[in-house]
């Protein structure tokens, strides 16, 4: 199956996307309210705010502020199931709501939005995953944790980024076969690094497929001292430039940890609210995504993430909307793949 992550994107969202970004950096008299009013009945109920690196800065902060937990997937599905609240409010693109729900059925999840989804998520539809992984059926079936729950009730495994490799590594050591989906960058850099044998699905990130090796090359040639950081959903041609290849945690590690004072980043853009707040004597640029060759589709920004906002976090947390229900069977049967990647090291 071949997919064009921008074509998965409705151009309407697109639209609303692009209005957003430009009122990103500005805080309202309301909004100000709305943190207030959060913050009261996160307190109250014990409520545990989980928010992913690519939401927007004020969730982030909020966040934080109140205890919770922003961070990559992996830290936010273990900590779901770690954290002694029944009530989790999780800020991000649904199958990480599912994720909680699935490792959690007995708490109470929440989601500012169930309308954010995933390009990776959308091109991967179960049932022809299914059909796909039926020709190979010696196979272990390894899938991204950006994957619905009915595609996690298929697998063997399902990783993350800052995990892929290992997991990989381990399996190709036991000697066994791998079906892989559903993002072919990330699974073309696995493969190349660990020498498995991986048959790959043809599925992308709307973001990451945008950045492109001619801009980068370009935009190191301006700051030829700077770090290239990028993710691995990147382009082959992309992460060849890469100075770290990491998940989300792995690039905000290095930046930290660098003496580097100039980096060049190749992820969504939410991520450089940990950046900044981390290294405030460091810089960072973007990627870029526009330009020869590029087309700013996504403008580096998950459209998807960017429907998150005070707003519907508020309405979630107060109304107690937007639950996320997964069937009891297809719970039983992605726990398997789920509580491995949780417990794996």
């Amino acid at each position: 199956m071949e997919t064009s992550a921008k074509n998965l994107v409705p151009k309407s969202l697109l639209e609303q996307h692009k209005h957003r970004l430009s009122l990103q950096d500005k805080t309202n008299d309301r909004e100000n309210e709305l943190i207030n009013r959060i913050k009261e009945i996160v307190k109250q109920e014990d409520i545990a705010l989980i928010s992913h690196y690519y939401t927007d800065d004020k969730i982030q902060k909020i966040t934080e502020d109140l205890g919770g937990c922003v961070s990559d997937s992996l830290q936010m599905a273990k900590y779901g199931k770690e954290c002694n609240s029944n009530s989790l409010v999780v800020s991000g693109v649904k199958f990480m709501g599912e994720t909680a729900k699935i490792l959690s059925p007995n708490k109470r999840v929440y989601m500012p939005t169930l309308e954010a989804t995933c390009s990776l998520d959308l091109g991967c539809p179960a049932e022809e995953f299914k059909q796909f992984c039926d020709k190979y059926p010696d196979r272990e079936i390894v899938v991204y944790a950006n994957t619905s729950a009915d595609v996690k009730a298929i697998a063997d495994w399902v990783v993350t980024s800052s995990i892929a490799l290992e997991v990989i590594d381990f399996l190709d050591a036991e000697g066994k076969k791998i079906v892989w989906g559903p993002d072919k960058h990330l699974g073309g850099y696995i493969q190349k690094e660990t020498k498995a044998d991986m048959i790959l699905w043809d599925g992308a990130c709307v973001v990451h497929e945008e950045f492109k090796h001619e801009g980068l090359l370009n935009l190191k040639k301006i700051h030829n001292d700077a770090d290239v950081l990028v993710h691995p959903e990147s382009p082959s041609s992309v992460v060849d430039l890469a100075d770290c290849v990491g998940s989300t945690s792995q690039i905000i590690d290095y930046a930290n940890n660098s003496v580097a004072k100039k980096f060049i980043v190749a992820t969504d853009k939410g991520i450089f609210y940990q950046l900044i707040k981390n290294n405030p004597d460091k810089e960072f640029f973007e990627a870029p995504t526009a330009g020869n060759g590029a087309t700013c589709n996504s403008c580096s920004r998950c459209p998807w993430m960017g429907m998150n906002s005070l707003e519907n976090l508020y309405d979630a947390i107060s109304n107690k909307r937007n639950e996320i229900h997964v069937a009891k069977e297809t719970i039983r049967k992605a726990q398997i793949s789920l509580n491995r990647m949780v417990n794996f090291k």
